[in-house]
């Protein structure tokens, strides 16, 4: 409110300067008439410019409390306005009215009950004043009591009126004040929410030039995107194609589904459109990049594959325990033959780890955590390739154990280890052997930076450089009765159990797969 109060120290220097030109001034007898104490007039009129020009200076100094400033200059106001009508009375309803303003002031700046107690001092002084004039049996003519009695009524209700304006007035500005943080607050955070979208935002006005871009829309864009900084560019020069397509559709108002390459990457981007003022051609361009849109839908088809899955897993174990159970009835027959029960056997066995597998489909689709043991890699890797001769014929592949040490000691979850080992087999089987030969596989346990390794190595034509990196992506397959989950889910199980399947490459040919797993304490045996 010093805005306010310096514009009434204002007035009361004005105020003051006219009441020294009636006393000093060459017209003083136009203005003031014929005064009834001259010596009165003129020491009122001198004090009263000399205060009004120090409560101006005062004004401006934030040091001095405002409400102290207002009471001060109004009771200085009041005293001057009874003294100058006591002494100028022809003046008297001019000096009345100019305190009105006064009064009026004082009260919207202070508290309610202050504003009254000045208003009610004011009255009481102009009233007192007409008693004080009417007791001394002066001959001059005054003013009719109604007049009087009047301004006191003035004086009451200006208070009450300014007072109950100020206080919505500063209701209101207060109200404004909030309303304009918490509107700044909402436009940085829209601009912080625009600015971290995945999806490119664009606004460009009917001229084609970018008014705003967000950080999503100059990657996509390229180097030759907008610079918030820099001068504005215009849409045809960043990128001519998507200028088209906008112009497109402003004209026939029909948007293009199609995928559209921009930038100097070649980014592929399904640009939408919107119009953000019925009245304006400012249109909002949103740039969904379709590898985003591609990885979206493989979330969603990895979800759904792990409900299916979960679904399917359940479904197999039914029919696969009656197997089991036939299985181990026959074994108890006696018209069964060696050859034959060994066959039962191995029908066992391959239930037993279907039903393992099984299990580890279902807790993949659950996402339960694994349930690390302390093994010894190489003796695992023997059992291993004991029951994979059994039901791999060696005319389909040679399957044979590397490395030359005694034993190393792991944490891995024997299931999903068993698993792992069983996807990569059956790829090197079926992928890593040359036309016309049976495929050569070394499993190879050892110890890489500390960590124990399980090397699977195939003398096949290995991987193509263009697809080593898309290997261990979901539904990705090179053959056609592939389904693309079997890389992915052995390396989720990797992950699963704080290790991690990677390619590597063989300079001399074939492919090889890695499985480095968290190290294990020494065993003694």
């Amino acid at each position: 409110m010093r805005r306010e109060l310096y514009l009434l120290a204002l007035y009361r220097t004005l105020e003051a300067a006219m009441l020294a030109l009636a006393v000093f001034g060459p017209l003083k007898g136009a203005f003031g008439g014929e005064a009834r104490d001259p010596a009165l007039a003129t020491a009122v009129a001198a004090t009263y410019l000399v205060a009004a020009a120090v409560l101006l200076l005062l004004s401006g100094r934030r040091s001095v409390p405002l409400a102290s400033h207002v009471v001060v200059g109004v009771l200085i106001d009041i005293i001057v306005a009874t003294l100058a009508t006591h002494a100028l009375p022809f003046a008297g309803p001019g000096i009345a009215m100019m305190l009105l303003f006064n009064i009026g002031a004082a009260a919207l700046l202070l508290p309610l009950h202050l504003g009254l107690a000045a208003a009610a001092l004011a009255s009481g002084a102009l009233v007192a004043q007409y008693v004080l004039v009417l007791a001394d049996g002066n001959t001059l003519r005054e003013r009719p009591l109604a007049e009087v009695l009047m301004f006191s009524v003035s004086y009451l209700a200006m208070a009450t009126l300014t007072n109950l304006l100020g206080r919505d007035m500063r209701e209101s500005r207060d109200l404004a004040h909030r309303r304009g943080a918490e509107a700044a607050n909402l436009a940085e955070v829209n601009e912080l929410i625009i600015r971290r979208m995945r999806v490119g935002v664009l606004m460009v006005d009917g001229a084609g030039r970018i008014r705003m871009a967000n950080e999503a829309a100059r990657i996509l864009l390229g180097e030759a995107g907008p610079d918030p900084e820099a001068t504005p560019r215009t849409l045809p020069q960043i990128s001519p194609a998507l200028a088209m397509r906008v112009a497109e559709w402003r004209r026939s108002g029909q948007a293009d589904d199609t995928a559209l390459t921009i930038g100097d990457d070649g980014n592929e981007v399904l640009p939408r459109f919107t119009r953000l003022l019925a009245t304006d051609d400012t249109t909002l361009i949103f740039l969904d990049d379709t590898a985003l849109v591609s990885r979206r839908a493989e979330s969603l088809t990895l979800a759904a594959m792990g409900r299916f899955s979960a679904s399917l897993a359940h479904e197999i174990r039914n029919p696969l325990a009656a197997i089991s159970y036939a299985t181990q009835l026959l074994e108890e027959s006696r018209d069964i033959g060696d050859s034959d029960r060994r066959l039962l056997q191995i029908v066992h066995q391959q239930c037993m780890r279907t039903n393992a597998i099984v299990e580890s489909v279902l807790g993949l689709a659950r996402r339960e955590r694994a349930q690390p043991e302390q093994v010894d890699l190489v003796g695992l890797v023997r059992a291993f390739i004991a029951d994979y001769r059994q039901t791999c014929p060696e005319e389909n592949a040679s399957i044979r154990q590397g490395g030359q040490l005694p034993e190393v000691p792991a944490m891995v979850d024997p299931r999903h280890l068993h698993q792992v080992l069983t996807s990569l087999a059956n790829n090197a089987v079926r992928h890593g052997h040359q036309p016309g030969e049976p495929a050569r596989i070394t499993i190879h346990v050892d110890v890489l930076d500390g960590r124990p390794v399980i090397e699977i190595t195939d003398r096949g034509p290995g991987i193509p450089d263009a697809v080593s990196h898309q290997l261990f992506r979901p539904f990705f397959t090179t053959s056609e009765q592939g389904t693309g989950l079997g890389l992915y889910i052995a390396h989720e199980l990797c992950r699963a159990n704080d290790g991690r399947l990677e390619y590597v490459s063989v300079p001399g040919g074939g492919a090889c797969f890695r499985i480095t797993l968290r190290g294990g304490s020494v065993m003694l045996g």
